[in-house]
């Protein structure tokens, strides 16, 4: 069973290895990494297995009225059932508990999978911001969803 928990500091060499997996030469530095973990203005949630390892994470930065998803991802392991969605709702409930109106995210065009789970969690495209993903050049789409 997969279970769900705030992040803490210990985690974040488990992070930051399924940050590299997920996302290659688009991943977030170490230090970017731990900032926004620590950071007094979002929460890190990890998702971690029956052995303890950390299958699975999103970061939420929530100020004022606006939040961010910041990043999610899931390993390869663990995809297909269902713990993305459960992530993003688990960061969905904590923006609506800390007062967030409306809630943000970039997605690179080429994800389609992360692309259909957000259109389905009611985020919709907004813009695109263009060769947003370096050094690949690949266009970010923005997305939008207002919380109740």
């Amino acid at each position: 069973m997969i279970a769900l928990r705030t992040a803490t500091v210990d985690d974040l060499d488990a992070v930051m290895a399924l940050e590299t997996a997920s996302f290659g030469l688009t991943a977030w530095a170490r230090e970017t990494m731990a900032a926004e973990m620590a950071s007094p203005w979002g929460r890190y949630v990890v998702a971690v297995d029956d052995a303890g390892a950390v299958v699975g994470y999103v970061g939420l930065r929530a100020v004022g009225v606006e939040g961010d998803i910041q990043t999610i991802a899931v390993s390869e392991a663990a995809r297909g059932a269902g713990l993305g969605r459960r992530l993003l709702a688990e960061a969905q409930q904590d923006a609506r508990d800390r007062g967030v109106q409306e809630l943000f995210l970039e997605v690179r065009d080429d994800n389609a999978p992360a692309r259909a789970l957000y259109a389905s969690e009611g985020f919709v495209e907004i813009g695109v911001r263009p060769g947003y993903y370096q050094p690949e050049g690949v266009d970010a789409i923005a997305m939008k969803k207002e919380l109740a």
